[in-house]
């Protein structure tokens, strides 16, 4: 499958113009054999084909406003665009006054000329790692997809439509994952950078704390392009070399209970990467155990959506989805003194991580610790708690952290969809973006 990078280099050769990309991306959306109806909350067919044609003119005349002028991308249903209501997949805010402009990272990717194909669906209001919708519908995984497994999320629908061709890149949002882990599900790459990377202007929050705006591709240079295109600050990618790499190896939490063809892939990740001549220390990292006491009662995420979702839920809980809503009035438990003790342990718990991945080039680990479990396994309220806590687990440390981090696929081909996460401290994003390009080399997954 063409790569938002592939596409962007064959326009630049002038080997083929926007509009076919584009065109073939609303194919698949609306192809019944394929998920669109459950991906796209909101189609923008015309809109898409407009910009797609307008950029072929621009390209033609060696004009184009970026390096993805005319080409097809998904927004996820958290950002205001002007005149529409921002649902947030909820039917609860289907009825609320429009967005009078567009949020950010719409802004900038308009500037862009950035083809935007629809809203893609999400867990209603972000708050779960598995991406199941009972308002909209569930996307299923594309990997054996009669099976009918989730997609990971919250940013479901965004992974799903870069899987199966209904875009070439897709700005998502990651509180605790929702970015990585569909992308690690959906066997695709997906880049969270430090929070305040990407404005959130014009973006329904969830955690304001906590909260960051990333995206989804197949790869890292498509990852890293797109991510250019939406912040301020392109990132400078840069050629490095793994026998100058120094990475750290947590034992401490994230390693317990993989599943076996996860414990698999990690395994053939890490020999690859020392093959590559990698430095990987196996450090204790214990802080990480006081991560279970910091969010047993729902910690900084239900606290601050609480703040948010008060007066509806006291309004009308009955149109919640019930596992979000359960989520959410965790929060009605904790008072401002507890938030303040929160963010005070936080800021000192960052320190001690800041200080102990000192003098590494990156810390790694397995991006979620099972593979996509199927839809129906979820029925039970119980499990489907167990197993979103489960996916939160590794990459909600990073959040916490509010360091940046990427989910690059590490399974063999032909195996279930298998993540390897790389993270690093608060504004590294271009030194991890560029040792993520060079692990991704190494490993040569798609062989």
């Amino acid at each position: 499958m063409t790569t938002l990078w592939q596409a962007s280099q064959q326009l630049q050769s002038d080997k083929s113009g926007p509009e076919a990309f584009t065109e073939a991306a609303l194919n698949a959306a609306r192809d019944p054999h394929k998920e669109g109806e459950c991906v796209y909350i909101k189609l923008y067919e015309s809109q898409a084909i407009q910009q797609a044609h307008k950029a072929g003119i621009r390209w033609k005349a060696q004009h184009p406003l970026s390096p993805i002028d005319g080409l097809p991308v998904s927004i996820k249903d958290l950002f205001d665009v002007e005149g529409e209501s921002t649902t947030a997949g909820s039917r609860l805010l289907s009825d609320v006054p429009v967005a009078t402009a567009n949020a950010s990272v719409i802004e900038r990717l308009n500037l862009a000329g950035a083809a935007i194909v629809g809203k893609t669906n999400m867990t209603e209001f972000a708050f779960s790692g598995l991406g199941i919708n009972p308002h909209y519908g569930t996307p299923s995984n594309p990997w054996r997809r009669a099976e009918k497994r989730i997609p990971g999320g919250s940013s479901s629908g965004a992974a799903v439509a870069v899987a199966d061709g209904m875009c070439l890149g897709a700005v998502g949002t990651d509180t605790g994952g929702s970015v990585r882990i569909p992308a690690a599900l959906c066997g695709l790459t997906g880049y969270k950078p430090s929070a305040n990377r990407i404005s959130q202007a014009g973006t329904l929050p969830l955690s304001k704390s906590l909260d960051s705006i990333g995206v989804i591709a197949h790869d890292v240079r498509s990852c890293w392009l797109l991510d250019s295109v939406i912040a301020e600050q392109p990132l400078e990618l840069k050629k490095y070399d793994l026998r100058d790499a120094r990475f750290a190896v947590p034992l401490t939490r994230v390693l317990d209970g993989l599943d076996r063809e996860v414990a698999q892939a990690w395994d053939y990740a890490i020999k690859g990467l020392r093959h590559a001549g990698a430095t990987l220390v196996e450090i204790s990292l214990s802080e990480l155990d006081e991560l279970s006491s910091m969010n047993a009662r729902g910690g900084i995420t239900a606290y601050e959506a609480w703040q948010w979702h008060q007066p509806t839920v006291l309004a009308q809980p009955d149109t919640y989805d019930p596992q979000v809503l359960v989520r959410v009035q965790r929060g009605s438990h904790l008072n401002e003194q507890d938030a303040c003790e929160l963010y005070q342990q936080r800021e000192a718990w960052q320190k001690r991580i800041n200080a102990a991945l000192a003098g590494f080039d990156a810390l790694l680990m397995p991006t979620v610790p099972c593979i996509a479990p199927t839809i129906a396994s979820l029925n039970d309220p119980q499990r489907y708690m167990e197993i979103n806590a489960l996916m939160l687990r590794n990459p909600s440390v990073i959040n916490m952290l509010d360091g940046c981090a990427i989910s690059l696929p590490c399974h063999k081909k032909g195996h279930p969809p298998v993540g390897l996460s790389l993270a690093s401290v608060h504004g590294d994003d271009a030194r991890l973006i560029s040792w993520s390009l060079a692990v991704e080399t190494a490993l040569n997954w798609r062989s």
